[in-house]
């Protein structure tokens, strides 16, 4: 039997799912010519062994397509006070490293700097998933780079962690601390 299709509004579903708070990420490669960059919210943690990682490109990128070609990128986990790095790499087209600073990283693939993290990875994987591709990559490399706090997404806005949003586990009395 096949599944039914329930047809949901999109502005709905925007709305609803950015209730969930996400980081902030630039997902980078360099084919030789050029860096290419683009901004990313959907990364996650995959495996610890082996060491994998996820992203999700919308299917209509035009930076995607060249960077899996290279087959080595990086994702840079952006700090607080990077919200016009976010807002540079979060369009299509043009040169998006204009007044941003980077080096090459180990694998080749640009380094933003200020980035509160680096992870240097291999394409691993691919999977059609709607209107995006859920990419599956290997961790090659990992740097952290400073304690800030990182720049957070949520309701559409722009925000950060502060430490003072910590739950004292200790004292807590309406959560029970994960252990």
């Amino acid at each position: 039997m096949a599944a039914e299709h329930t047809v949901l509004d999109p502005r709905t579903m925007r709305d609803v799912l950015g209730n969930f708070c996400t980081g902030v990420t630039v997902v980078t490669g360099h084919d030789g010519r050029e860096p290419l960059g683009f901004a990313c919210q959907s990364f996650a943690s995959v495996s610890l062994d082996p060491p994998l990682v996820s992203f999700c490109p919308a299917r209509t990128s035009q930076t995607w397509p060249k960077i899996r070609e290279i087959g080595t990128l990086a994702i840079n986990v952006l700090s607080h006070d990077q919200r016009d790095t976010c807002m540079a790499f979060a369009v299509s087209g043009g040169d998006k490293f204009t007044g941003v600073d980077w080096t090459r990283g180990d694998n080749g693939a640009p380094a933003l700097a200020g980035a509160l993290a680096r992870i240097e990875a291999v394409v691993e994987a691919e999977h059609d998933a709607g209107d995006h591709t859920i990419v599956v990559a290997r961790v090659t490399g990992l740097t952290a780079l400073h304690d800030d706090g990182p720049l957070l997404f949520y309701r559409g806005g722009f925000g950060r962690y502060t430490t003072e949003a910590i739950l004292d586990a200790e004292t807590a009395t309406d959560v029970n601390p994960v252990r």
